[in-house]
């Protein structure tokens, strides 16, 4: 098939992404220099609730005007029936005097998304119109397919999931907390080299204490180059939450530049190279024994661990069995 060449489609949309990159990531409101707390109205102006059937199952975030970005798993039925979307939104109870509603037009779950490894846990939802960008709506960059996060790079994560395993108390009010990176040599050795692939990025310090949990899934990850916020990463699952070597894991976002935009052939959203200053140290990282195992009939001892239903950032309405 031959198209015609139109030079002013042509310049329109390098136009319209050259806009875009220079808002995305610009939060005006964020003042924030330490995390485990209340965020206050506008500090993370792409951040989208999602509900259906009237409650919050979901996070995610405004990547352009009309797209979000969330997780898979969020998913299990891409129906879009009571699926509603809310932009600039503070509390999960009361008014929320900055925020707007979307219903959704469109879900496109990643084709190679893997229910039970949560290999490629992403996805984008077209909303059924455009936002107006405002001081407390706003778009988020997304890191770029060269980006870099070395191990300990300074993260943020944001929802209205549970704390400390209980649901979020009255006034549902968005959570945020620092987290550091861990890089994925290290977290390969606390989850199992067969469990983190290249397609995730943990982090949450070793300790423990910080950490997303369940009802945050979907969410953006993210971190501060110069004036500018990036995500790197979207809630996926952890063991537990907040348990000591057992960081939150995340779909890497860089992973899907390609894919995204083969998704969004218009009016694409701002991608930003992160780069990570000095030496990675996860370099240096060795987990050995990984893996130990008798020859006599008796145990066989790994580090790997399934992946069982509980470790999935579920939404917080989501009836999930206990381990056993």
């Amino acid at each position: 098939m031959v198209t015609s060449f139109s030079p002013h489609n042509l310049n329109s949309q390098i136009l319209s992404k050259m806009l875009l990159c220079a808002i995305c990531g610009r939060a005006p409101l964020n003042t924030k220099i330490v995390g485990g707390q209340d965020a206050s109205a506008g500090a993370w102006p792409w951040q989208a609730s999602l509900h259906r059937s009237g409650s919050h199952f979901c996070g995610g975030s405004l990547i352009n005007n009309e797209w979000v970005l969330t997780a898979a798993h969020c998913f299990a039925s891409t129906s879009l029936s009571g699926l509603i979307v809310y932009l600039g939104r503070q509390t999960q109870e009361g008014a929320n005097a900055n925020e707007v509603s979307r219903n959704v037009s469109q879900i496109i779950k990643h084709p190679a998304y893997n229910s039970i490894t949560e290999d490629n846990d992403i996805t984008l939802l077209h909303l059924s119109s455009p936002v107006t960008f405002t001081d407390h709506i706003r778009p988020v960059c997304l890191a770029s397919a060269n980006s870099t996060f070395f191990k300990s790079t300074v993260s943020w994560v944001t929802g209205w999931g549970n704390i400390r395993t209980a649901s979020l108390p009255s006034p549902q009010i968005l959570q945020e907390v620092d987290v550091p990176v861990v890089g994925n040599k290290q977290c390969k050795c606390l989850y199992g080299v067969s469990t983190i692939t290249d397609n995730m990025l943990c982090a949450g310090p070793l300790e423990g204490g910080k950490d997303s949990c369940q009802g945050d899934s979907g969410g953006p990850l993210v971190s501060k180059q110069g004036s500018v916020w990036v995500q790197s990463g979207v809630v996926s699952f952890g063991n537990g939450c907040a348990l000591p070597n057992l960081p939150g894991v995340y779909a890497r976002v860089s992973k899907y530049q390609n894919w995204i935009n083969e998704q969004m052939t218009t009016n694409q959203p701002g991608f930003v190279t992160f780069n990570s200053n000095g030496t990675d140290g996860d370099l240096a990282i060795s987990c050995v024994p990984a893996i130990t195992t008798t020859t006599a009939a008796t145990t066989t001892t790994t580090i790997a661990r399934k992946i069982l239903s509980s470790q999935i950032r579920f939404p917080i309405n989501h009836a999930y069995p206990l381990s056993i």
